[in-house]
């Protein structure tokens, strides 16, 4: 790839090309700013660049979008989505809404622009926590990931929590017994785990965090073996940060992720990818997105 040119597009098209932890090694490297989902929100609500080149799926680009609605909001390859994104309906929250009295509604931004729409804050896995706990309402319903919604639920125990039943593909494949199986092999090395896995998995773990949470967990680590239950695509930041480590992933990839290709990339410089375009539910998703960035 040549870097050269990668430059000098961005400079005539005025361009920031970001990339989530879960693409290819060789996107992550073309990447101005690389991050988890909060991270990444931060960084595209600020950006005074006319176009963003957003290296994930598609509910990021909106994410970008509705925070930049200004701003030219390119996604590599328009068929790259995340299935739990869609794993709630609005029959669900309305009626949740009718029935449970002092309800919030919190939903992960993994998640589409409609669901946004109807919700009253995000979250991210790094900031679940926080946010919920100081919302005032003591009824929770989280959507749509209800094994984020449980490990949540766990640490804010004065709240009620009710569920969409979604998930990650990626992360509740996972079980125990695959994590027992690498841990046999690797009988010193602690276990990292995204709090999207099965609380089967998250009770073995030695560390639950959102995927910023467990490079620097790793980083700062006084151990040099761990096994990874999230997506393999951070092995890219984690060898760049953890020289003399080694690291064991036990999930398998997320395609959607691996849709992202550095000439994808460049054809987005070039004039060519996805444009996220401007939807009717774009203005009601901003709040709760600017409501997370505010408590977050």
């Amino acid at each position: 790839m040549d870097t050269q040119e990668i430059e000098r597009l961005k400079k005539e098209r005025n361009a920031v090309i970001l990339a989530h932890y879960y693409t290819d090694a060789a996107v992550q490297a073309m990447a101005d700013y690389v991050g988890d989902s909060f991270y990444l929100a931060k960084v595209a609500s600020k950006t005074d660049k006319d176009t963003i080149v957003f290296c994930g799926v598609r509910f990021m680009g909106e994410s970008a979008k509705i925070l930049n609605p200004s701003r030219r909001v390119l996604l590599p390859d328009e068929t790259a989505d995340c299935p739990m994104a869609h794993m709630a309906t609005a029959e669900q929250i309305s009626r949740m809404r009718a029935e449970v009295p002092d309800l919030a509604i919190v939903c992960y931004i993994n998640s589409s622009a409609y669901l946004k729409s109807m919700v009253d804050v995000c979250v991210t896995s790094s900031n679940a926590v926080k946010i919920v706990r100081a919302l005032p309402q003591r009824n929770i319903l989280f959507i749509p990931d209800e094994n984020l919604g449980h490990f949540v639920a766990a640490q804010v125990p004065e709240k009620t929590f009710y569920y969409s039943g979604g998930y990650c593909p990626v992360h509740a494949v996972l079980v125990s017994s695959d994590v027992l199986s690498e841990k046999r092999a690797h009988p010193a090395a602690k276990v990292l785990a995204h709090p999207e896995c099965r609380a089967e998995v998250l009770a073995l773990c030695d560390f639950a965090g959102s995927t910023a949470e467990i490079i620097s967990y790793a980083e700062k680590s006084s151990d040099t073996e761990f096994i990874l239950a999230t997506e393999p695509g951070v092995l890219y930041e984690l060898s760049r940060r953890c020289a003399g480590k080694r690291f064991y992933p036990v999930t398998p990839v997320c395609m959607d992720m691996k849709k992202i290709t550095p000439e994808k990339v460049l054809d987005c410089l070039r004039g060519g990818g996805f444009e996220v375009k401007e939807e009717s539910t774009f203005a009601a998703a901003k709040k709760p997105l600017e409501r997370m960035l505010e408590l977050g």
